[in-house]
């Protein structure tokens, strides 16, 4: 019973967090002069991927067996598919409820409110999200993210001597996608409104540096801890509600990494900042996509079971039915919606792999 109450009370405390979080992260884009997609895709992402990058080191540096390291692939195959399936999924049902409820303001209200979030939010669940040029911005993370990892895959299904060393080759990548999104779209910070005050500092119309520094890495901690609870709670859940330790690892613990990317994602389009919901998303999947990978060539065989094989199989569709859409100029919310149903043909292809 006890871990149940606990499971709550963790996520409670991350979508806590996560608000104080974002608040501060987009003050500390604002100190730091950088884009406003790059507080999405770089500075929100890195800070809520950390935590998940750091238990990835933890595992495949000091793991004492070969099945322990093997944790950390398990995590680096995990997270993008959780990314690409239920945080967007979760991000369209969002859109979906925000919408319903605009439209009853506006029913209610008369004619000549507006949409509020930049990208249509007040039209109908058909309508697409985002002009062409927002299409194509998240187009092109996803293709970045799609090319690391097809690599990191195939990787997955050979072996050679000096396999291990490519590792650094994905270090690599992320640091130029880190310094693309970090040199593009300065002069962004107003696109969404202005930001809401301070959560340290409420009555400060600039809150100082040091405030905004303290809620970002205070709120950072929070997030770090309460995520490790959750999962350790969700370990000790699956076996009571008839789960093995196999499926609990592949299927619900990548929910549970994933959540704080889920959280800010929902906490922005409450905000009516959809595009900093789904920068923030395909930043993660970059990160997820290269640093835990890097770390898993460096450190293990990287050798890829069917179990994982799938996870990526997975992964690739998701990502293929979104460009297919962003490139077709046909994304709404609904078939953003729909990716989340991809999580469910992954456990379904689970269950015949693992049995």
């Amino acid at each position: 019973m006890w871990h149940f109450v606990l499971l709550i009370v963790c996520a409670g405390a991350i979508y806590l967090s996560c608000e104080w979080f974002v608040n501060a992260v987009e003050w500390l884009g604002r100190r730091l002069n950088v884009g406003q997609l790059a507080v999405g895709t770089i500075l929100a992402a890195f800070g809520t991927a950390l935590p998940e990058s750091v238990v990835t080191l933890v595992a495949v540096t000091t793991g004492a067996t070969a099945q322990a390291r093997d944790i950390g692939v398990g995590a680096a195959m995990g997270g993008p598919l959780a990314l690409a399936t239920v945080a967007y999924g979760v991000t369209g049902l969002m859109l979906l409820a925000k919408r319903r409820q605009r439209r009853r303001e506006l029913a209610t209200a008369g004619p000549g409110g507006g949409s509020g979030d930049g990208l249509g939010a007040g039209g109908a669940p058909g309508e697409v999200l985002g002009e062409p040029s927002d299409s194509a911005r998240l187009a092109k993370d996803q293709r970045w993210f799609v090319a690391v990892f097809v690599v990191k895959v195939a990787l997955g299904l050979v072996a050679f001597a000096f396999k291990p060393w490519l590792g650094l080759i994905f270090f690599a990548a992320y640091a130029a996608y880190f310094w693309r999104e970090m040199r593009g779209g300065h002069g962004e910070q107003d696109s969404e409104g202005e930001l809401e005050p301070l959560k340290l500092q409420r009555t400060a119309a600039v809150p100082a540096t040091w405030a905004v520094v303290l809620q970002t890495l205070g709120s950072l901690g929070v997030i770090f801890v309460a995520s490790q609870l959750f999962v350790h709670q969700l370990d000790a859940v699956g076996p009571m509600l008839g789960l093995s330790g196999a499926v609990t690892a592949l299927l619900l613990s990548p929910i549970a990494t994933e959540l704080p990317e889920i959280m800010n994602a929902i906490i922005w389009v409450r905000q009516g900042k959809t595009q900093l919901a789904l920068a923030n998303i395909s930043g993660a999947m970059m990160i997820q996509a290269t640093v835990p990978s890097g770390l898993g060539l460096l450190f293990t065989s990287w050798h890829f079971d069917s179990a994982l094989l799938w996870a990526g199989v997975v992964t690739m569709i998701a990502i293929g039915y979104l460009l297919a859409l962003l490139r077709a100029h046909k994304l709404t919310p609904l078939r953003l919606a729909l990716s989340g149903l991809l999580y469910l043909v992954f456990a379904a292809g689970l269950i015949p792999i693992l049995a």
